[in-house]
């Protein structure tokens, strides 16, 4: 068995997607050959969560405690160096196949209850690919017989072309459509959220009228997103082409990271993590956008990445 677990191809009208079963991955993403996400190798521990499921959270809670309903819990810190809990539980999950076509897959696993989320819930993510690009649809059943906080997200490196050399990193070459009129500041340290403000305060954030990335640091969730006909779109255009993920208001946040590795120069800013969200960073605490999964209710969502 590859690290990164069972494999699965699927490929529809110039589009080609490989999943990988460990965290219900995107392991890759083509159009007509081209790469729109960061791949990574099928033998490969999965770096930096490329295209992994976030569950039952998204994102961060803070020194990974929350209470919930009067209990309180404490999570793993499994991102140390911050003190966060980062991501959820199923990232490193191995989900089992429930259907398997050529242009659809479908994976499935079950967070069992266990100290810091003790509430069984079920988790099935299908992908499927057609003309329109690539779907992913995310649903969290309620099992148990208690309500679940839930949360969900998903974590593609966006590609929009090759770097040109202008920039450190081929991000600093794309243009950016971020259609968000206000951000979620964190601390530098932790990256803990401190308040919800308008991107008219942060200039730097405001990229409502597409403009180019250049040397920005971008690693923020943003909010009161705008778009027609209730969906949602960034995009990301290059000197040919781009590619965009659009959803609708089943995610109100979007998560955007320009993937600075300074440090490592050959994934230094090598492609844009947007991930659109159910709720935003540290939801456990603050109760924003929190679904309240009752037992035996499901919560869905989804959103597609596709070539422009």
């Amino acid at each position: 068995m590859p690290r990164s677990g069972k494999q699965y191809r699927i490929a529809a009208s110039g589009y080609v997607a490989e999943i990988a079963s460990v965290g219900a991955s995107l392991r890759t993403l083509t159009y007509e050959g081209r790469d729109l996400v960061v791949p990574f190798d099928t033998d490969e521990v999965r770096p930096a969560y490329r295209g992994a499921t976030l569950a039952p959270w998204p994102n961060r809670i803070v020194d990974g405690a929350y209470s919930f309903e009067g209990a309180l819990h404490q999570l793993p810190l499994t991102e140390p160096e911050r003190g966060q809990a980062l991501h959820g539980l199923v990232v490193w999950s191995d989900f089992d196949e429930r259907v398997a076509e050529d242009d659809r897959v479908v994976l499935a696993t079950t967070i069992v209850p266990q100290t810091g989320y003790p509430f069984a819930v079920e988790v099935e993510v299908e992908y499927r690919v057609d003309e329109h690009g690539l779907t992913q649809r995310v649903t969290g059943r309620n099992a148990g017989s208690d309500a679940a906080p839930w949360g969900t997200g998903p974590h593609p490196y966006l590609v929009a072309g090759p770097s040109t050399g202008s920039g450190t990193g081929p991000v600093d070459d794309w243009t950016l459509l971020l259609p968000a009129a206000e951000v979620l500041t964190v601390t530098d340290d932790r990256l803990s959220p401190v308040a919800v403000e308008s991107v008219d305060a942060h200039p730097q954030w405001d990229f409502r009228v597409a403009r180019p990335i250049g040397d920005t640091f971008i690693d923020h969730a943003f909010t009161a997103l705008e778009g027609a006909d209730g969906h949602v779109s960034v995009e990301l255009h290059a000197s040919e082409g781009g590619v965009a993920i659009t959803w609708d208001e089943g995610c109100p946040w979007v998560q955007v990271h320009t993937a600075d590795t300074p440090a490592v120069a050959e994934t230094h800013r090598l492609g844009l993590a947007v991930e659109p969200m159910t709720c935003p960073p540290d939801a456990f605490n603050s109760g924003t956008d929190l679904v309240m999964l009752q037992p035996g209710a499901e919560h869905a969502v989804s959103w597609r990445i596709h070539a422009l």
